[in-house]
């Protein structure tokens, strides 16, 4: 969850502490399993890259290599053993290389955090489904700024694409 979603002062943030700390417990979870943590961001380098979509949702522009909101609060940031995909679209998995490098892990399962629910919880979730990974959103772990569009699309997903399981259930 980098910056630019989680804080209130960004175009495209909002207030969501109880779900940052829920992130930080989550990450305490795994971290003490040992297992693999990928984290993500969005970052835009040049003009071309994601242009439709930067059009579509102009804030977006707010996420430059050297910006603040593309890094992560330092309760929420990865370790050096932690890898950072950066992305341009909505799914983690879209042009990133994420399915190949969880491909060599052996990893078969990915659970799923962060936000927004409507959008790149939502494409991550697919794109995992499609790339044959057993998909998991811990539902107390992601957010989005509409609570309606977060509510319905937890329960599209649940329906037909990934399970939903709670922080508590991990413990």
């Amino acid at each position: 969850m980098c910056n630019g979603f989680i804080d209130p002062q960004s175009p495209l943030g909002f207030s969501c502490e109880a779900l940052v700390n829920a992130n930080i417990e989550l990450l305490k979870i795994f971290r003490e399993k040992q297992a693999p943590i990928f984290f993500t961001t969005t970052i835009y380098r040049d003009e071309q890259e994601a242009s439709v979509f930067r059009k579509k949702l102009p804030d977006l522009n707010i996420l430059s290599p050297d910006s603040h909101w593309v890094g992560f609060r330092e309760d929420l940031s990865p370790t050096d053993s932690e890898t950072i995909i950066e992305k341009k679209h909505a799914s983690g998995f879209f042009m990133t290389g994420l399915a190949e490098h969880l491909n060599r892990l052996g990893i078969d399962t990915v659970y799923i955090s962060g936000v927004t629910t409507s959008g790149c919880v939502r494409a991550t979730a697919l794109d995992s489904l499609q790339h044959n990974f057993l998909t998991f959103i811990v539902q107390d772990c992601v957010g989005d700024r509409d609570n309606e569009a977060h509510q319905s699309n937890l329960r599209d997903l649940q329906l037909k694409y990934a399970e939903l399981v709670s922080l508590a259930e991990l413990n």
